[in-house]
């Protein structure tokens, strides 16, 4: 099983005194397998441009997986997510593994000047053409205004692409257009039942099925800057309306022993990937502790 960590957001960065490069450096000496961001508009708390963040640890990396956790590609011009997509694929030399979705809440997508119900259209469109503009192939474009013809160059190779979300439209769309299903907070009974729909949907298309990845959460290790799982389970509820009961399982907690243990369950589901973003504690410290895991699996 494959682990990687999301970055830190700025607030960590400046509480722990450690920037993006450097973040990424430290996540690849450790041993981690990838290093991924996110991708907000008008989230509502400080946040980086996504593009520019994996170009970032791009630059300092060699070995790390570059991964977008997940990038909305419908809130923009769909050649201009094209040429962000491939640029990353280019100076990555070819690292990028492109997270998918067409979530986050209506401000976002008013921000973008995109209608909310238009978002799941635009993202099928987005996944339907993105390798032929990535193959500098000519393409039209029906979603945008006048429907126009684009060749982009330089060609890269398309990355894999893998479908955020736990929901049913995600499954279907991952097994239509997707390389990978990447579903987060979600529990190995759920994972087990998502990977045999996932399975049967994309054999009735004649594709393969999809590489499935999780997203979760940890805090390892002990000490006063380590939160209980119920902080953070409490605050998963919050954010993502889901009953307490639901994610009370979820975080990755203890020793790095327990955490393996925990994320052998979701291996045995069918996980093959895991993307952590650290609930808290020292940044780089959860990140040395994470690599422990890795180790242990």
């Amino acid at each position: 099983m494959k682990i990687g960590v999301i970055l830190p957001r700025v607030a960590v960065q400046h509480r722990d005194g450690i920037g993006l490069a450097e973040a990424a450096r430290h996540a690849e000496q450790a041993g981690l397998d990838s290093v991924w961001h996110g991708d907000h508009l008008a989230a509502g708390m400080p946040s980086l441009d996504v593009t520019i963040a994996l170009a970032t640890a791009a630059a300092v990396t060699s070995r790390v997986v570059i991964g977008a956790s997940v990038f909305i590609p419908a809130i923009r011009p769909l050649a201009l997510a094209a040429k962000q997509i491939a640029t990353l694929q280019y100076v990555s030399g070819g690292r990028l593994v492109l997270g998918v979705g067409s979530g986050a809440g209506p401000a976002q997508w008013a921000a973008a000047g995109v209608p909310y119900d238009r978002r799941g259209s635009r993202t099928d469109t987005a996944l339907e053409l993105l390798p032929r503009l990535l193959a500098g192939e000519e393409t039209r474009l029906p979603d945008e205004a006048g429907q126009p013809v684009v060749t982009l160059e330089p060609a890269v190779a398309m990355p894999p692409v893998w479908v955020g979300n736990a929901s049913a439209v995600a499954i279907g769309r991952a097994a239509r257009l997707g390389d990978g299903w990447f579903p987060s907070l979600i529990s190995p009974g759920e994972l087990a039942a998502g990977k045999a729909r996932l399975a049967e949907l994309a054999a009735r298309r004649g594709r393969p099925a999809p590489v499935i990845a999780i997203g979760g959460a940890a805090a390892l290790g002990s000490g006063p800057d380590v939160p209980s799982r119920r902080e953070i389970a409490t605050g998963m509820s919050a954010a993502y309306g889901r009953p307490l009961e639901d994610v009370m399982d979820i975080p990755l907690m203890g020793r790095p022993a327990e955490a393996a243990e925990r994320l052998n369950a979701y291996r045995d589901a069918g996980a093959e990937h895991a993307v952590i973003g650290i609930s808290d504690g020292d940044w780089r410290a959860q990140v040395d502790l994470l690599a422990e895991v890795r180790g242990l699996l």
